[in-house]
């Protein structure tokens, strides 16, 4: 068996997934997480789940170099339809939008039976992930941030149980802890605070834009962009206060 390199987003997401279990994951950028888990021992048997042509001849050949055709499933098919339920301990849906990881999850739920474990790494819409776990009884059990190439990433792993358990006890809402990670906001990690202030950066650009705007409606849009900057900036000042 060959060995596998994968990237660092790649390998956290690893690190999560228990000894020995069945993972399927969605969307497997041609099977390097699938292959990763074969090689170290991590995974008893992979699925990996592909919807175009390219991505699953690809995901195919990367398992096929690997010899392990007993210990691994390459399959073509929307999202979880390449699932039957009971077939998968983990499931690992990594690198595409929130709104879009939780259409799958959706659209796949009778797929769910039997998986202890979901690892989410949503791109962007974090906080519609962290919603569809309350709203379907899947509890928050831990979160990761990590900067890779300039690139910063949120990993979001959950069991079932209680799903309200980790927005409890906080000085945060639930409203703003959906935003920015119950577990994330215990740790106050420095990219964190970069991700935020990105964030902020990025809405006082687009009021400089529509101060230059003439529409009427510029005004009023203005001002509910302001108070999203100043509650971000709120947000950094605790971020900076409590690691200090």
């Amino acid at each position: 068996m060959t060995s596998v390199s994968i990237s660092k987003r790649l390998q956290k997401i690893a690190r999560y997934c228990p000894q020995g279990a069945r993972v399927a994951d969605i969307g497997s950028d041609h099977a390097l997480l699938a292959s990763y888990l074969l090689v170290k021992g991590m995974a008893s048997f992979v699925i990996a789940g592909e919807l175009n042509e390219g991505p699953f001849q690809a995901a195919q050949k990367q398992i096929h170099t690997l010899q392990v055709k007993d210990r691994a499933s390459v399959r073509k098919g929307n999202g979880l339809a390449v699932l039957q339920p009971g077939e998968a301990d983990v499931i690992c849906i990594a690198g595409m939008g929130g709104q879009l990881i939780v259409s799958i999850l959706e659209a796949g739920k009778d797929k769910l039976e039997g998986v202890q474990r979901l690892i989410l790494q949503p791109n962007v819409g974090e906080e519609a992930v962290r919603l569809w776990m309350i709203e379907n009884d899947w509890q928050l059990i831990a979160e990761s941030i990590l900067q890779e190439d300039g690139v910063i990433y949120e990993i979001l792993v959950a069991e079932r149980g209680n799903p309200t358990l980790p927005y409890e006890g906080k000085e945060r809402t639930q409203e703003e802890l959906l935003r920015i990670g119950p577990f994330l906001w215990d740790e106050k990690s420095e990219v964190l605070q970069e991700k935020w202030l990105h964030e902020q950066e990025k809405w006082q650009k687009v009021i400089v834009q529509l101060n230059r705007s003439d529409k009427p409606e510029a005004a009023e849009r203005i001002k509910e962009i302001e108070a999203e900057v100043n509650w971000m900036d709120e947000v950094i000042a605790c971020l900076r206060t409590d690691k200090q």
